[in-house]
């Protein structure tokens, strides 16, 4: 484990992101709040907050820390739900991994409470979004080009002439027919 003791506390904010793509008539039951589960969006949002407080109990070597804020936040898309998480500390160490653990178990949760209705779910997109505090300074992720769960790039980017996992899934396909 990194020794944080010499360094001095300050004020340290991580946002995570990640999606549950699913197929509308899910997502349309989410925000109909139909789901026979119950409240699916109210439950992850708890999950969030609980794992966030809890994340060194699941991450080996990850400092225990105390969170200041935690928040989970929802946005309903027609064949997805963008899950974000936003928590803050006055630490000597960061709370990113407080974030990621936050937006992860908010998408399972969701996951877990929708999978009698749709099986085909897929959690991606996970990814930190934005970090401050600390000696490192403000970390804002670079948006253009980079690729979705499903392989997409933004439609803005220029070609980098990287392999997506469409690509990827192409030459499987290719390889698997011939």
């Amino acid at each position: 484990m990194v020794d944080v003791t010499p360094k001095e506390p300050t004020h340290r904010r991580a946002v995570a992101r990640c999606k549950v793509f699913m197929r509308p008539e899910t997502t349309a039951a989410v925000a109909n709040r139909e789901v026979k589960k119950g409240d699916v969006l109210a439950v992850a949002r708890v999950a969030g907050i609980q794992a966030a407080k809890r994340t060194s109990d699941m991450i080996p070597l990850c400092h225990p820390l105390l969170v200041g804020a935690v928040s989970i936040n929802f946005e309903i898309g027609d064949d997805y739900i963008a899950v974000e998480a936003n928590v803050d500390t006055v630490d000597r160490t960061g709370v990113e991994m407080e974030a990621l653990h936050a937006c992860a178990t908010a998408a399972l949760t969701i996951y877990d409470m929708c999978k009698s209705a749709d099986r085909a779910m897929v959690i991606g997109d996970l990814a930190l979004w934005e970090k401050t505090g600390g000696r490192s300074g403000v970390y804002r992720r670079d948006v253009v080009g980079a690729p979705d769960a499903r392989g997409a790039r933004d439609a803005s980017a220029t070609s980098t002439g990287d392999t997506t996992v469409s690509d990827v899934s192409d030459t499987v396909t290719n390889v698997v027919e011939s």
